[in-house]
């Protein structure tokens, strides 16, 4: 049998000619455009909306394989060239099994597909507490789509670029994933909205909440990981250790392939310890405290908007109490996700973020009750309202609605209207918010008082006047930007431009005499 260590010097000689040295770190761009040229080479027998289904599975398992080998290098210098003390699984975070390796994929010619497949289930079977099902499901014998010419190029393609962590860094790593992953939503915009919440939007609503060291978060409808990695990163920037979040993190997912997509998300970002459960959460959530629902400092996320048959006949007798408000309509499950991120809360520091249809603010029936009953409650602190067209497969306006369990004492009984409705750039396919955006408006929800024509702080009783109806143009009047004109100064327009007209017609009269049309 071929030792580990000959695999490994085979590997870097076989390559030798087409990847960098090992001392050279990858740029992010470099990177980025490596990994959307993969997934160029799927174009044509298979459908964009389904690239992402075969590129990150291939990009995690070149991945591990690469931080395999430089993991058994360093056992092997560490032991002094000591292969039996090399082997030993504690030098590994993952376990790759023999003939599971990237290497052991590349040199086969035919059942290309077959290969990967038997691969991949190898290595999640020997990782069973991290990796399991992380590889999706796609149909990689599938030779009719994948063909082994098609599998064989791909393959060769990503064995061009080291991807072990000397040479490509966590982050920047991290940072070409997330990059592939808006681009697949940029070139799939009707699919997109189920797994890629635009990151400016993520970012105001992570600065909102402001999660702190050792705080828990969880998403409910985290669909790639996009938020609790927003959240890791505001921690690392704003507060210090990001690794005090390690065990904190909570996701849940119903598709999936969008389910793996966030787990390798957050392990290529460096997430050593996290929970991302396939489910569905209206249905069946995944976290518990004894026989309650589990609950979070943080929770945020962007549901499905207006979710059809999201569950409504196990919500009659829910087990957890999260009709709490009233049952939501078959049709829609936009209160259906807010009851269950209520009941997700901490007690004293629970708060959330959730991104919901503008209809959520006014609807009436049986969402007008809930509402009702929920703005009772006095948990509503703000209620933001975002431009068009800023997310993938809708073109609708959305709004943010922001709770929490214990509001400030000067902020009880009130709530902060905001209409960010212009606060966007245009763009070609969708528009875009803008750093400068975000940091417009969640100033304007930092300062949580009056802006003309932005921003008004009302009360309950305000809001009660309005039948707890929330459409924001019944609490905010867009500033008239037009300067009003004196009753003298329109007269001397008017006077101007019947000036101007008369000017004209005379001198068309004159170019009819001219033409002898006019006697």
């Amino acid at each position: 049998m071929t030792s580990k260590l000959t695999q490994l010097s085979f590997s870097m000689v076989q390559s030798e000619n087409d990847r960098p040295s090992l001392s050279t770190q990858i740029d992010v761009s470099i990177l980025e455009g490596h990994l959307w040229a993969a997934a160029n080479i799927l174009r044509g027998p298979v459908d964009a909306s389904d690239f992402k289904t075969y590129i990150f599975p291939l990009l995690f398992f070149k991945r591990i394989s690469d931080v395999y080998d430089e993991e058994y290098a360093a056992a092997l210098a560490e032991s002094g060239g000591d292969e039996e003390y090399a082997q030993f699984p504690q030098n590994y975070r993952f376990q790759i099994p023999d003939g599971a390796h990237w290497r052991d994929v590349r040199v086969v010619a035919t059942n290309v597909g077959q290969a990967l497949q038997t691969a991949m289930r190898a290595i999640e079977k020997a990782n069973p507490e991290t990796l399991y099902g992380i590889f999706g499901d796609a149909a990689w014998s599938n030779k009719e789509r994948l063909p082994d010419s098609l599998l064989r190029d791909l393959i060769e393609h990503f064995s061009r670029i080291p991807l072990g962590n000397q040479v490509a860094q966590t982050d920047i790593l991290g940072q070409s994933y997330e990059y592939l992953i808006k681009k697949f939503a940029d070139a799939t915009n009707k699919k997109a909205g189920e797994f890629y919440t635009p990151r400016a939007v993520v970012r105001l609503m992570v600065n909102i909440l402001d999660p702190k060291e050792g705080e828990s978060i969880y998403d409910p409808a985290c669909g790639t990981g996009g938020m609790l990695l927003e959240a890791v990163h505001h921690v690392r920037e704003s507060h210090g250790d990001d690794r005090t979040l390690w065990g904190k993190l909570f996701g849940q997912e119903k598709n999936l392939t969008t389910s793996a997509i966030a787990r390798m998300n957050l392990f290529l970002h460096g997430a050593a310890d996290f929970q991302v459960v396939r489910g569905d959460t209206l249905r069946h959530p995944a976290f518990f405290s004894g026989d309650n629902l589990a609950t979070f400092d943080c929770v945020i996320a962007n549901p499905p908007f207006s979710l059809e048959k999201w569950g409504e006949e196990v919500w009659a007798s829910d087990p957890f109490g999260r009709n709490f408000a009233g049952m939501p309509p078959d049709k829609s499950g936009d209160y259906a996700w807010v009851q269950h991120m209520i009941k997700s809360m901490a007690a004293g520091t629970g708060r959330m973020a959730v991104v919901l249809p503008h209809g959520a603010l006014f609807r009436m029936g049986k969402e007008g009750e809930i509402r009702k009953r929920i703005l009772q409650m006095d948990l509503l602190e703000a209620v933001i309202g975002l431009g068009p067209n800023l997310f993938y497969g809708t073109g609708l306006a959305a709004c943010i609605l922001v709770f929490r369990q214990r509001k400030a004492p000067d902020r009880k009984h009130k709530a902060l209207i905001i209409d960010a409705s212009r606060q966007f750039k245009t763009g070609r396919a969708t528009n875009e918010l803008l750093p400068e955006h975000v940091t417009r408006i969640y100033g304007w929800y930092h300062d949580y008082t009056d802006v003309e024509g932005i921003a008004r702080l009302v009360t309950l009783d305000d809001i009660a006047a309005n039948d707890y109806n929330l459409n924001i143009p019944r609490y905010v009047e867009p500033k008239n930007e037009q300067a009003v004109l004196t009753v003298d100064e329109a007269m001397a327009r008017l006077r101007e431009s019947a000036e101007a007209a008369f000017a004209a017609e005379d001198k068309l009269i004159d170019i009819f005499k001219r033409e002898g049309l006019l006697q």
